[in-house]
């Protein structure tokens, strides 16, 4: 896809949520299936099940799916995504990789030390990108990224979460 093909695609979009702001905001959903007989989740992703379980270091096997995993797989992708489409909206030409790496103390999930808390301490994203695009463009480019980034940007800003039982 180049960047005409971007544009038009979005272009219709663009125009809608600025007419009506309200048709803008969606609610995405996921769901999963408690499994059985093992520690488990299987969660339909759109293209596939994926068969969630413990970590290796909470006592799971390697045939499952981390959930910790799993989040730092869906920040790559929502950040490698927005970073092609704002390359490609804007006619830069540029290849490489994207990398989350995060930080858990396993002591806290498994309620060993209380003091510990449960979850990432720190998440690093990193791209590694190759282009002959200047030197600005690239760091412009990593900022539109960073600000346009669903997944960094609720990690960032923390979000209210609930849980019920319905």
């Amino acid at each position: 896809m180049d960047r005409d093909e971007l544009r038009a695609i979005q272009k219709p979009l663009k125009d809608r949520y600025r007419e009506e702001p309200a048709a803008a905001v969606i609610t995405l959903n996921a769901e999963g299936v408690l499994g059985d007989e093992e520690v488990s989740c299987s969660v339909a992703t759109g293209r596939a099940i994926v068969e969630a379980g413990l970590h290796p270091a909470t006592g799971g096997d390697t045939l499952h799916a981390c959930s910790g995993d799993m989040l730092l797989q869906a920040l790559v992708a929502c950040a490698g995504v927005t970073l092609r489409s704002v390359a490609t909206a804007r006619g830069l030409d540029v290849k490489g990789t994207v990398r989350a790496e995060g930080d858990l103390d396993f002591r806290g999930t498994l309620g060993i030390d209380k003091e510990v808390p449960v979850g990432f301490k720190d998440i690093r994203l990193t791209f590694d990108l190759t282009s002959d695009e200047a030197p600005e463009a690239i760091e412009e480019l990593l900022a539109t990224t960073e600000r346009y980034c669903v997944v960094f940007q609720t990690l960032v800003g923390s979000p209210q979460v609930t849980m019920a039982r319905s």
